[in-house]
């Protein structure tokens, strides 16, 4: 897997297809990019050139153990490095929960190399009780409980990788295979950071953008989903069945990608629409 420098630290990541059109894709929170790849590759058949990365602390990137290392506005800066690596001028940045606050960040720290967004779960304002209940206890556990951790972590190592047909299962696995050290040391760093660029920021960011939220999840509420599409100029709103239907069922929401990207580049060369309308599907 090729890496990159980005200060101090390796960044892993992947290409998939090829062409002027770039899209990055960046997994969730303690997840790695193997999340993104169905979706990578079937865009990457269709004429684009999609590059998935693992962020710092996640998959075959660097883990440093300092909380220091980790914060949302780092992670933006990583991806804004990936396309100075890879000599791209502009690119659309996509990504789940803690992918998709990356990509506003991205488009915050550089707004003219972020040609569009895709943001998938975003995690805003009315998530933070939620995530304070979710992500607490995982960080003791895997802070206080390392030892337990470590155990766990060793077991499901020894579980195959690799089976097509188990694909789902195995990035499940991935998330607790990892050394718990640095995981708690990411958790703590983004524990006490900014979640994402604040209202005053993410209103100024005209990038197209295709908001992807669902209404059964506390630490993705519809609600964040609703917000951002309407504090962004140029959103537009879809409403998925679950935070699964991406990963399990993606079809209805891959045509949604398809059309947003055709809208970025079409087809004749035009420019994409200076507004779009924000509404639920």
């Amino acid at each position: 897997m090729p890496t990159f420098l980005h200060g101090p630290h390796r960044i892993a990541y992947t290409e998939h297809g090829s062409g002027e059109r770039t899209v990055v894709l960046v997994h969730g929170l303690l997840f790695n990019q193997k999340l993104m790849t169905p979706l990578a590759e079937h865009l990457g058949r269709r004429g684009y050139r999609v590059v998935t990365l693992d962020l710092l602390g996640h998959g075959a990137s660097d883990r440093p153990r300092e909380m220091w290392s980790y914060s949302m506005t780092a992670f933006g800066e990583q991806v804004i490095g990936l396309l100075d690596h890879l000599e791209v001028e502009q690119a659309v940045v996509g990504g789940l929960s803690l992918g998709a606050n990356t990509a506003l960040e991205a488009a915050a720290f550089a707004p003219d190399r972020v040609c569009g967004l895709i943001v998938e779960m975003p995690v805003l304002d009315h998530a933070l009780i939620g995530c304070a209940v979710a992500f607490t206890p995982l960080m003791l556990a895997l802070t206080v409980g390392e030892p337990v951790m470590r155990v766990v972590s060793a077991v499901t190592r020894r579980i195959p990788t690799g089976t097509p047909a188990l694909a789902p299962v195995d990035v499940a696995l991935d998330w607790v295979r990892q050394d718990p050290r640095p995981s708690g040391a990411l958790l703590q760093g983004l524990f006490f950071a900014r979640v994402a660029p604040p209202s005053r920021v993410r209103r100024t960011l005209r990038q197209p953008t295709l908001v992807i939220g669902h209404r059964r999840d506390p630490i993705h509420p519809f609600t964040d989903a609703g917000a951002l599409a309407e504090e962004l100029p140029n959103a537009r709103l879809v409403e998925a069945g679950s935070i699964l239907e991406m990963r399990l069922a993606p079809k209805r929401l891959t045509r949604e990608v398809k059309t947003f990207l055709q809208q970025v580049w079409p087809a004749d060369g035009e420019a994409a629409p200076a507004a779009a309308s924000s509404s639920a599907a």
